[in-house]
């Protein structure tokens, strides 16, 4: 067990990303690599859930594409993500917010933490 912390410790570069929880509303930039050349792209949604501890940390994000909600699931170390910007802090009771995945226009608002969540 210590050996595998001892090569993601030694190994694996750590980036600066800002800290965020479930129920924060964020915006991925990451890296596409189509042939030869390479552009960024965006993803930004409500954070779902947060998994992880380390290395091996990941989180995912869900948006509303239209009618359909898509999910995407990000290593935290992945060497393609650029930046994270978290754009809104929600205040949510719990840690995995999968009930979000049932609800539909205003019932799928979060409240803003910067007003209290009042």
């Amino acid at each position: 067990m210590d050996l595998i912390k001892y090569v993601q410790e030694k190994y694996i570069d750590k980036k600066d990303f800002p800290s965020f929880k479930a129920g924060d509303t964020i915006t991925v930039y990451y890296e596409i690599k189509e042939g030869q050349k390479t552009r960024t792209q965006f993803f930004k949604g409500v954070v779902i859930q947060l998994r992880g501890t380390g290395a091996t940390k990941t989180f995912t994000i869900r948006k509303m594409s239209g009618d359909v909600g898509v999910e995407r699931v990000f290593p935290i170390n992945m060497p393609a993500l650029q930046k994270i910007e978290v754009n809104r802090e929600g205040r949510v009771r719990r840690a995995r917010i999968y009930y979000f995945r049932n609800l539909r226009g205003k019932k799928a608002r979060i409240k803003d933490k910067s007003f209290g969540g009042k």
